[in-house]
């Protein structure tokens, strides 16, 4: 009885250990399930483009280096966020200076970079320039023309290498009183062709003056080109 009754008793428990035993599947083959599985086009189909992985990847690393440079830095974030402003600030302040110094270029190239054309030429082409809003080429244009006008009325030796500033030193000789205004003609049109400095309207407005008023001045015979009198 007492052994019948143990059979009995273990009976449902042996049983119940066989059908409880887990099916192992070997490793190599279930890694290989899985991969087949996550090949599965349904599984990427939201996946973004390679393109935009690459600038993932990208912006990830720059993170890296700036976590990295802010934990480094004195102050964390803060300090580099002060670091970066002042060299923010240093990057200006040197393109304000750089700019300033450039006003005035230490060298200039010749005045006439092209076959030579009449003053009424190069005023009409300054005239079309300025209509279309190009006010470099209509500034270059113009000086052009104030210079060749005066070569033409033989108040300025013609000289195919002359820069802007030559030519107005040496029209300031027949023409003291515009001495100024032809110094700063000559400026501006250095400016805009060798200074990189855009044009303005006012600018060639200023130059057009002085062309005209140049057109209709009497030249100042009682001074010799050396700049002493006669």
């Amino acid at each position: 009885m007492t052994r019948g009754g143990n059979m009995t008793a273990l009976g449902p428990l042996m049983a119940r250990s066989d059908n409880d035993i887990p099916v192992r599947t070997p490793r190599v083959p279930a890694r290989e399930a899985a991969e087949r599985e996550l090949s599965d086009p349904r599984y990427h189909q939201h996946d973004p483009n390679p393109i935009q992985q690459a600038l993932d990847w990208l912006w990830a690393r720059v993170d890296e280096l700036v976590s990295a440079a802010a934990g480094t830095t004195p102050g964390g974030w803060i300090g580099l966020l002060a670091i970066a402003a002042f060299v923010v600030l240093l990057i200006v302040a040197l393109r304000l200076r750089l700019g300033a110094v450039r006003r005035t270029p230490t060298t200039s190239g010749a005045l006439f970079a092209e076959t030579p054309r009449t003053a009424a030429e190069h005023r009409s082409a300054a005239d079309r320039h300025a209509a279309e809003g190009r006010w470099n080429e209509a500034i270059q244009d113009r000086m052009r023309a104030l210079v060749l006008a005066l070569e033409e009325r033989t108040l300025l030796t013609p000289g195919p290498g002359r820069t802007a500033d030559e030519a107005a030193a040496e029209a300031a000789r027949s023409f003291p009183a515009y001495a100024d205004r032809l110094r700063t003609a000559a400026r501006t049109f250095d400016e805009v062709t060798y200074g990189g400095r855009p044009g303005t309207e006012r600018a060639y407005t200023l130059l057009t003056s002085l062309d005209t008023d140049l057109q209709h001045a009497k030249p100042d015979l009682a001074i010799t080109p050396t700049g002493s009198r006669g």
